[in-house]
C-alpha cells in the first residue's frame, strides 16, 4: 500500500507532519509517540495495522521531527493533548488513539480532560498516571545529555544509544537513526527535536519538586474519567511502568484491558514489534469493526 505524507493543522496554528498508510474511508488509527521520538517509530506498526484494515496515521508530534517547533516554547501536557484533539477533529471518523510514554500521556489528557468523546479507542503504551521516578528521570537524563553539546559522528550517536539500551544489540548509523539527526553548521549532529521541549522538563523539576505529584494526580483523575475501551500494553521489563501503576490504573479504570510483553523494556515496540502489533491489532479489531468504516465525503486526512 503506498504511503502518504501531508501536514495536519493542531492547536495554535502549529503544522504536523504525517504519514498514513490503509484505505482512505478505513477506521483512522492515530499514532502519537514519545518523547525525543518521531513518526518513523511507528514505521512497521503502520505497515500492519493497515494490512490489518485500518487506515494508520502516524504523525511527528510539535517540536519533533518535521513539524513545528512552538515559537512560544508551548510544550506542556495539555499543548500536546489539544494538538490530539485538534488532529482527531479534522477526521469524519472518531479514530483509535495509540500513544507511547508523551503520547500516551497526552492521549489521557486529550480525552480525560479537554475533550471526551474525541477518540473511539485509547492504547497506553507503557505509560500509566504513576511512574517510577527512577525510570522517568533515566529517560529525561538520556534526552538532556546531548541535548546542547551533540555529536561528532551519527556513529557517537549510536554509541550514545548502545550504552542507553544494551538489551538490544548495537546498531550503527543506520538512515534510521540519521533521521532522528540534524547536522547544523558547526559539523555536530544534533537530535531533531526542540531543545526547549526537555528544558521545559527539568526547569520544573529542579524548580517545583512536587511537580511529577501534582502531574501524576492530574493524570490519575483523567484516567478515572474515562468511559471508551482501553488498553495498556506493558514492557515486562519497563523501569518506568510498575506492577502497582498497573494496579492503580486498573483501580482507576476497571474496564481497562492489559497485555504484559515479556522481555520488552519502556520502548516496547522496537524491543518487541511482532507482539506489540499482534496486541493493538487484537484489541482494536475487537472494538473497531471495518462494517462500521464507510465512505462520508471527502477526507482531510
Amino acid at each position: 500500500m503506498a504511503r502518504e505524507t501531508f501536514t495536519i493543522e493542531g492547536a495554535g496554528a502549529i503544522s504536523l507532519t504525517a504519514e498514513a498508510e490503509g484505505d482512505a474511508y478505513a477506521i483512522p488509527v492515530l499514532l502519537a509517540h514519545g518523547g525525543g521520538q518521531t513518526r518513523r517509530a511507528w514505521r512497521r506498526v503502520v505497515s500492519e495495522l493497515a494490512q490489518a484494515g485500518f487506515r494508520a496515521i502516524a504523525f511527528d508530534m510539535r517540536g519533533h521531527g518535521d513539524s513545528d517547533w512552538s515559537p512560544c516554547g508551548a510544550y506542556e501536557m495539555r499543548d500536546f493533548a489539544a494538538d490530539l484533539v485538534a488532529a482527531a477533529s479534522r477526521l469524519d471518523q472518531k479514530p483509535a488513539l495509540v500513544g507511547a510514554s508523551l503520547g500516551g500521556l497526552a492521549g489521557l489528557i486529550a480525552e480525560g480532560e479537554l475533550a471526551p468523546g474525541s477518540f473511539a479507542s485509547l492504547t497506553l503504551v507503557d505509560i500509566a498516571p504513576l511512574m517510577e521516578p527512577s525510570g522517568v528521570m533515566r529517560v529525561v537524563g538520556f534526552m538532556e545529555e546531548h541535548v546542547d553539546s551533540g555529536f561528532a559522528s551519527p556513529e557517537e550517536a549510536a554509541d550514545v544509544i548502545a550504552r542507553y539500551m544494551p538489551h538490544r544489540p548495537r546498531r550503527g548509523a543506520s538512515d534510521g537513526l540519521k533521521s532522528y539527526l540534524r547536522q547544523k553548521p558547526d559539523g555536530r549532529f544534533y537530535w531533531h527535536w526542540d531543545p526547549v521541549f526537555i528544558r521545559n522538563i527539568m526547569s520544573a523539576r529542579q524548580g517545583d519538586p512536587d511537580s511529577q505529584e501534582r502531574q501524576s494526580a492530574m493524570l490519575s483523575q483523567a484516567a478515572a474519567n474515562l468511559t471508551l475501551p482501553l488498553h495498556l500494553i506493558r514492557g515486562g521489563s519497563s523501569d518506568l511502568v510498575s506492577e502497582e501503576a498497573v494496579l492503580h490504573l486498573r483501580q482507576l479504570a476497571p474496564h481497562a484491558e492489559y497485555t504484559d510483553i515479556a522481555d520488552a523494556t519502556h520502548m516496547v515496540v522496537g524491543d518487541a514489534n511482532d507482539a506489540f502489533s499482534a496486541a493493538i491489532v487484537d484489541f482494536l479489531g475487537r472494538y473497531h469493526s471495518s462494517d462500521t468504516a464507510q465512505p462520508q465525503g471527502t477526507r482531510e486526512l
